[in-house]
């Protein structure tokens, strides 16, 4: 039963978006009703999830198909179950804030088409989880892909959106690639492409490491892991803002989810499995947050905080990719349960964060930090929530970051029990670098705050806000309801998390019961410390009103510094508030600066300005390209007219080929 509820909330959310098409002539009860079946399909897919996530057993549908190689096999089990929440949850709530942000009625046949394209890209997501067979996650993993690509250049007057969309679908598209290599060895040697008969697969000799650095590389580009993560910035950047908190939300845990999936296929993986994702993990949790202090554009900023936050989850998949090839139940426990939960997490605060940006983008028209400011005292609840998921996204608590980090950490230290000579020890890195990220974060939302929430208007944009209607704030609010209900709820988590580390290990549960039960109560800690910051928090709020309710406040001036008159231009921008760090991290940043000093003894004016570079994609990926391209040209222009040439460069290609051929057997 829960099976067929899954499937009919595929089915629902990929077609909701023809309501629209339907309705276009009555713009406005089309995108309601279009946003009104993505909340149901949520509806019935929690209704799917939550059973299997609470002990039901896995729900297999299977049916027979004529197509070579593929059947129509589904399977929910407890760990698709865990990231079908979220991948349905975003869209739903996103679908609404599109109502007010993106209206049907003023973008007319764009708001359509996006519609369309919208809902299947959260049908197929589903799809994705539910798949029990190779062809069919092909199928819904190349039909995601394409919504992407359509839905970041949803507005085709844009440049940055149309390079951005076609960097993301070539980056697709090589990933889509390495997947079919994957699947094509696997599925050849069991002579069967359903899932179920994958399990068991030999983690050692050559061929097992072929594969895994497949994976790696299929799933690791969807996810973004550094250096993987070059297309990410443009697209979310590009894309309208409830697009870009489904693709960071949750479009984003899509390549998490085949990591997982595809990780479980083996036997108990090597030690150095496990190492090499907590060293990746490292590096784009700490790269991700550096690059994004730089940023001058905040969805930009946001976009690169996703590759941190990959980051922190693929540390907490080595921590338990490392348990399972030590048989310690503790490590895959903790290891999984910080990566799953924060999977769910970053999915609630970085959606809750752009459809923030998108609040602040469509009352100002800008997002470029260093033209705002002053914007709590006109969009006040747009403030509030944003600074919910900032510091949600900081780590800190009793918010759910702190949460699934904590587990994280607590996986890390773990490695302390390990023999100290064993080079599974390395795992207690991750602590200290997991404090490292986060303290670079909450440096990074303190500058974002500041600038755009904090001070005065920089220009008459900021000046001129006004708070985002409803249909924007309500879904902004129940995304920040739900990372303080976590926050301050823990332990309700820990069963569900343990069943799905059961699911993807192989793991009895029973032998897993101990270390959740571990994990439940430093989690019900965790909820007692934050209950009494909350109570006293609060306390101590009311407590200054009731004293200082009855007292005349007295109004005088203060001293002005020698600037009784400042301007914007004499307060701090977030450039100069992260000067310090970004110079730590010039080796990755590679600014571009433009400066024009003050000349003569009464200057006009002096300019000074940076700009980062995307070191991967600017420096090298692009560069390389225009190479291509120029010998390429030059190839072909030799060739051109010359029969005797080209019949020598198809020799000289089937030499080549039989070499390759004969030297790889």
């Amino acid at each position: 039963m829960t099976g067929v509820l899954a499937l009919a909330a595929v089915a629902l959310a990929s077609s909701s978006g023809l309501l629209g098409l339907a309705l276009r002539h009555r713009p406005a009860l089309g995108q309601r009703l279009s946003a009104g079946a993505l909340c149901l399909a949520a509806v019935l897919g929690f209704a799917a999830a939550v059973p299997v996530l609470a002990g039901a057993p896995a729900s297999v549908i299977h049916l027979a198909w004529s197509q070579p190689f593929a059947s129509l096999s589904f399977r929910l089990d407890a760990l698709s179950a865990l990231f079908l929440l979220p991948i349905l949850l975003v869209p739903a709530l996103g679908a609404v804030y599109g109502v007010a942000y993106w209206p049907q009625r003023t973008q007319g046949a764009c708001a359509v088409r996006l519609q369309l394209w919208y809902g299947i890209v959260a049908g197929s997501m589903a799809l994705v989880l539910l798949a029990d067979n190779a062809m069919v996650f092909l199928f819904a993993w190349e039909l995601m892909a394409l919504c992407g690509f359509f839905l970041v250049r949803a507005d085709p007057d844009r440049k940055d959106a149309q390079k951005a969309s076609w960097i993301y679908l070539a980056a697709a598209h090589v990933g889509t690639f390495a997947i079919v290599a994957f699947f094509a060895a696997v599925g050849s040697a069991r002579g069967s492409f359903d899932f179920s008969a994958w399990s068991g697969l030999r983690s050692t000799g050559a061929t097992a490491s072929w594969l895994a650095l497949l994976s790696l590389v299929g799933f690791g580009l969807k996810a973004g892991l550094v250096p993987l993560h070059f297309w990410l910035p443009g697209a979310h950047a590009a894309a309208p803002s409830h697009v870009s908190a489904v693709m960071s939300g949750v479009l984003l845990k899509t390549g998490i989810y085949g990591l997982l999936r595809t990780s479980g296929f083996f036997e108990a993986p090597p030690a150095s499995w496990g190492v090499a994702l907590m060293v990746l993990g490292g590096i784009s949790g700490v790269l991700g947050v550096a690059l994004a202090l730089a940023q001058h554009d905040l969805k930009r900023l946001l976009a690169y905080h996703s590759v941190e936050n990959i980051g922190i989850i693929t540390m907490g998949m080595g921590l338990a990719m490392l348990g399972r090839s030590l048989a310690a139940p503790g490590l895959v426990l903790l290891g999984f349960a910080g990566a799953a939960l924060h999977v769910v997490n970053h999915g609630l605060f970085k959606s809750l964060l752009f459809l923030g940006a998108g609040s602040v983008q469509h009352a100002t028209g800008t997002r470029d930090v260093e033209r705002l400011g002053g914007l709590a005292r006109a969009m006040p609840w747009t403030s509030g929530l944003f600074l919910v998921g900032a510091a949600a996204i900081s780590g800190l608590p009793p918010l759910n970051g702190f949460v699934s980090e904590w587990f994280v950490a607590l996986g890390a230290l773990s490695a302390l029990e390990l023999p100290l000579l064993d080079r599974a020890s390395f795992a207690v890195l991750v602590a200290p670098v997991l404090a490292l990220i986060g303290a670079l974060a909450a440096a990074c939302f303190v500058k974002v705050q500041g600038t755009v929430f904090l001070g005065n208007p920089r220009t008459q944009d900021a000046a001129r806000a006004r708070e985002s209607p409803g249909e924007m704030l309500v879904p902004m609010a129940v995304l920040a309801a739900a990372c303080v209900g976590i926050g301050l709820a823990p332990a309700l988590v820990v069963a569900p998390l343990a069943r799905g580390a059961a699911a993807w290990s192989g793991m009895d549960l029973a032998r897993l019961a101990g270390p959740a039960g571990a994990a439940a109560g430093t989690a019900g800690m965790v909820t007692g410390v934050a209950v009494l910051l909350v109570t006293i928090v609060v306390v101590l709020w009311l407590s200054r009103r009731r004293l200082g309710a009855g007292v005349a406040a007295g109004a005088a001036e203060t001293w002005s510094c020698g600037y009784a008159h400042p301007t914007a231009r004499m307060a701090y921008t977030g450039s100069s508030f992260a000067q310090i760090l970004n110079q730590g991290f010039r080796w990755v940043l590679f600014p571009r600066v433009r400066f024009a000093p003050p000349r003569g003894p009464f200057p006009t004016g002096a300019r000074f300005s940076t700009e980062p570079r995307e070191a991967v994609l600017d420096l090298a990926l692009l560069p390389a390209v225009r190479d291509y391209i120029s010998a390429t040209s030059r190839v072909r222009r030799l060739i051109a007219g010359r029969l005797h040439l080209q019949a020598l460069l198809v020799l000289a290609t089937l030499v080549a080929m039989l070499a390759w051929r004969l030297l790889w057997w």
